[in-house]
């Protein structure tokens, strides 16, 4: 719901799922925190608007501004500044951090930049929202490089270099999912759309990583093998089960090509294992 910006469904779901009786306390309060994000962020949005989730194309421009208002508030007093700040840290659902680096991309104060800079170079951050606090920063017209440690590695990357949508990444990146969805929509018009999306989340976890860089390789043996394996991950999370040997052949892997395929493989599904961690996982 807070993807489609369904924001009175989401608030109204949450004051349904408070009422109910047997949850882990854990729950309540982590549906307690969301809801009083949403509250804070969206207060327009209450149970009036219910069933205005999905715009038509003649409202697509008030929803649009109203969500830059929302975001953007025209007080911005150090309360403000510095509740945005913590939960962007300290919150223990990704999704909120994610809302508040949102948010912050609008502050006009200068110090938010060193802020983001610090924490991201200082602490344990899930790579999702190292990526976004980057797309942030951009945002904000902030330059140069950063040391990270993301899954693992000590990365180097460009602030001003980071993609803010699918169009922006490299042309290889984006000719490896257009692979698949050609190969994937013989089988099942309804795989693009899903392989794209499951992409998109993967380069999150991937960007600026080893394995990132080889994607770069402009050569087609490259493009085989991460389709190859996208299309393996595509099909694991959908269906549940691949025909290994049949994609290999679709994509041309030979034996000469096979370890690189398997190593591409194993670098997704290690990107899937941590998707399926993430929503609950606490941020320190």
């Amino acid at each position: 719901m807070l993807e489609a910006e369904q924001y009175s469904e989401a608030k109204e779901l949450l004051e349904f799922l408070l009422q109910c009786q047997g949850e882990d306390q854990r729950h309540y309060e982590e549906w307690g925190n969301l809801l009083s994000w949403l509250n804070m962020a969206f207060p327009s949005e209450g149970k009036g608007s219910s069933g205005q989730g999905h715009l038509g194309e003649a409202e697509e421009e008030d929803e649009t501004a109203f969500r830059a208002e929302a975001l953007n508030p025209r007080e911005q007093d150090d309360a403000y500044i510095n509740q945005v700040l913590y939960i962007m840290q300290h919150h223990p659902m990704i999704d909120q951090q994610m809302l508040a680096l949102e948010r912050a991309s609008y502050i006009t104060s200068k110090d938010i930049d060193s802020t983001i800079i610090h924490w991201l170079t200082n602490e344990q951050v899930h790579p999702v929202v190292q990526f976004k606090a980057l797309q942030c920063l951009r945002k904000r017209g902030a330059t140069g490089s950063l040391t990270l440690d993301r899954l693992g590695e000590s990365v180097q990357v460009e602030i001003e270099r980071t993609p803010l949508s699918m169009d922006d990444f490299p042309p290889p990146i984006n000719r490896i999912v257009e692979r698949v969805e050609r190969v994937a929509e013989v089988h099942d018009p309804t795989l693009p759309h899903f392989a794209r999306e499951l992409w998109k989340e993967s380069l999150q976890f991937l960007y600026g990583t080893s394995a990132y860089t080889w994607m770069l390789r402009d050569d087609e043996e490259t493009v085989d093998c991460y389709s190859a394996a996208l299309h393996l991950s595509l099909m694991l999370t959908v269906y549940g089960k691949a025909e290994d040997d049949e994609l290999r052949d679709t994509y041309g892997i030979t034996e000469s090509l096979r370890f690189r395929y398997e190593q591409a493989s194993r670098t997704l599904r290690q990107v899937a294992s941590m998707q399926q961690d993430y929503p609950d996982e606490p941020q320190s």
